[in-house]
């Protein structure tokens, strides 16, 4: 099969179709392009009359004329340089920020199942490394084939126009070249791709251990961090090492056939009967024109390498972008729900392993009231609130809110009416405010958004923060603590004012006074709001209208706390586990 079968085509013309934005730029570099070439042909000519005329004729207006003719050829081919130069650069730089934007924009519209099976190193490789390839297959690229091609073909022109005969060189050169950058086209592609998914590799190495340097450095682990990337490490520079071989190979092969094609010109050129009828210049032009031709089937021969990484990136990047987004069914907007949730008979299995995560859940949360959901770890808590806001579908069964298929809603609009406080939290490299007003709350004023930090309890340490509500937190909030983080987590729960609320874990990184005064603030916040708890602290969730211990995804018991206690089954073992432990400590 050809290494340029129909897909490969299809993708190198949807990464053109990229440039089509910039057409004023790529013409203007396109034009530059066929200028460059037509003048060194045209110099490369004109060696001819220079010979001729000037060194075996004498001749006086050729020998005034011809220093001006060179400056003016040289001067036209330095401005057509620069426009070229530029208008590809100009071309390429734009198509990479394009595809980034595109592939991030996927990126945020991807389902969770696509982030469960891939490492983010992948993902984060592809928008830094990956997007870079591209701009050498549809500019860098474009451009060595544009201007190298001319040059070949105003070479040609030139052998054919001065002597027929001698152009008969040609048939040693042009076999040899097309054979080997067949083979040469075809190992580029395969080592390109290994190439491609091993920088994902060194990405995700370099993010495990950078976000785990406490755990390395606790547990004595930088020894096999190390030797982990350097194998990585090494693994990439042996494949970087092939591309350059293959790449020396193919121009020390090409120039070789060029030195027997240069051989065989002079050959010709020096037979009896032959000789006696060419003139020194027509020799010299076709002789340098031949030489010319050289380095540019050398470049042509060369720009395989960069063009297969970028039609292999361009198709990494592409499947991307063409990843059906998460899928939205619902047709109807969800003005403010009233909070009657309702789980039937819901199961939930994870594509990525087959783990059966919930085995028939049914469940009643009715509006305004607090749901706390308790037991050991794996057993299916933060699967079924995850299923809530439409992460993952049920496998089997139905989500009723207000009495109707959560599926009929729009995503959007589902997803509105849900205020999130997760155990790990999530704050961005920005100031507090817009952490606290983030997303669809950015336009809050900031009589509200102190407002949601007081009810957090968060006030009291922005207060002493440098500039207030303005700082800067850092990446991830680390310049914060991870009670404050938490708290600013909170303050956003608060300032959406959404009518379902999930807490998972949302105090569990507060000191015991903080905890306390949060637990106020959240008393406050759940009131007339329908609630859904993850804790493992039972003192947290004792006031809860309903709890429903769960184990190997299943709901074993519901009831109050009380009622709970009383039938002393598994949640009063785990109660009396935690009340010892308290004891004790």
């Amino acid at each position: 099969m050809s290494v340029w079968d129909a897909k490969t085509w299809q993708t190198y013309k949807r990464l053109l179709g990229y440039t089509r934005r910039f057409r004023t730029a790529g013409l203007i570099a396109v034009l530059g392009m066929i200028i460059d070439p037509a003048c060194l042909s045209l110099f490369t000519s004109l060696l001819k009359t220079l010979v001729d005329k000037i060194f075996v004729e004498k001749d006086p207006y050729t020998i005034f004329w011809m220093p001006i003719w060179i400056i003016a050829i040289f001067g036209v081919r330095g401005i057509a340089s620069y426009a070229t130069d530029y208008g590809i650069a100009y071309v390429g730089r734009n198509v990479v920020q394009a595809i980034r934007i595109d592939v991030f924009a996927s990126y945020l519209r991807l389902p969770a199942t696509f982030f469960a099976k891939e490492p983010s190193g992948q993902q984060i490789s592809r928008i830094t490394y990956t997007s870079e390839q591209v701009a050498s297959a549809s500019a860098d690229s474009l451009k060595v084939a544009i201007t190298e091609g001319l040059t070949v073909v105003g070479m040609l022109c030139v052998m054919l126009y001065w002597s027929a005969y001698l152009a008969m060189a040609l048939l040693v050169l042009v076999p040899c070249v097309v054979v080997i950058v067949t083979v040469i086209s075809r190992r580029y592609r395969k080592i390109s791709k290994r190439i491609q998914g091993n920088m994902g590799t060194v990405t995700s190495a370099v993010e495990e251990a950078v976000a785990a340097n406490r755990e390395v450095r606790i547990y004595g682990g930088q020894a096999r961090e190390g030797d982990r990337f350097g194998e990585i490490a090494e693994r990439q520079r042996r494949l970087n090492l092939k591309v350059s071989a293959t790449s020396a190979a193919s121009s020390a092969t090409i120039q070789t056939v060029g030195a027997v094609a240069l051989a065989t010109l002079v050959f010709l050129g020096s037979r009896p009967g032959v000789i006696e009828t060419i003139t020194p210049g027509i020799f010299t032009a076709v002789l340098t024109a031949m030489g010319g031709m050289l380095p540019s089937l050398k470049r042509l021969a060369g720009i395989q390498a960069s063009l297969q990484k970028g039609v292999t990136a361009a198709e990494d990047l592409f499947e991307i972008i063409d990843t059906p987004a998460e899928i939205d069914t619902g047709t109807e907007d969800l003005v403010r729900t009233r909070g009657d949730i309702r789980f039937e008979n819901i199961h939930l299995v994870y594509e990525r392993n087959n783990h059966v995560a919930l085995r028939g859940v049914d469940l009643v949360c009715k509006p305004g009231t607090v749901t706390a959901l308790v037991g050991r770890s794996g057993s299916g808590k933060s699967s079924l609130v995850s299923l809530l806001p439409r992460f993952y579908q049920p496998s089997e069964g139905r989500i009723l809110v207000d009495g109707r298929d959560y599926s009929q809603y729009t995503l959007p609009s589902l997803r509105r009416q849900i205020a999130w406080v997760g155990q790990n939290v999530v704050l961005f490299d920005d100031t507090v405010a817009a952490n606290i007003a983030y997303g669809e709350m950015a336009d809050a004023s900031e009589e509200d958004i102190v407002a949601a930090a007081k009810a957090a309890n968060a006030m009291e340490f922005i207060d002493r923060l440098p500039e207030g509500l303005q700082t800067q937190i850092g990446q991830g909030g680390n310049s914060l603590s991870g009670g404050q983080r938490q708290r600013i987590a909170i303050a956003r729960a608060i300032l959406k004012n959404a009518p379902i609320l999930v807490l998972d874990e949302a105090t569990s990184a507060l000191d015991t006074e903080s905890e306390r005064l949060i637990q106020d603030a959240l008393t406050r916040l759940m009131r007339d709001r329908t609630t859904l708890v993850i804790a493992h602290r039972l003192s947290t969730i004792e006031h809860a209208d309903q709890i429903a211990v769960m184990d190997q995804g299943r709901v074993v018991e519901l009831g109050t706390h009380r009622e709970l206690l009383d039938i002393g089954g598994r949640y009063s073992a785990l109660h009396r586990m935690q009340f010892h432990e308290q004891a004790a400590s």
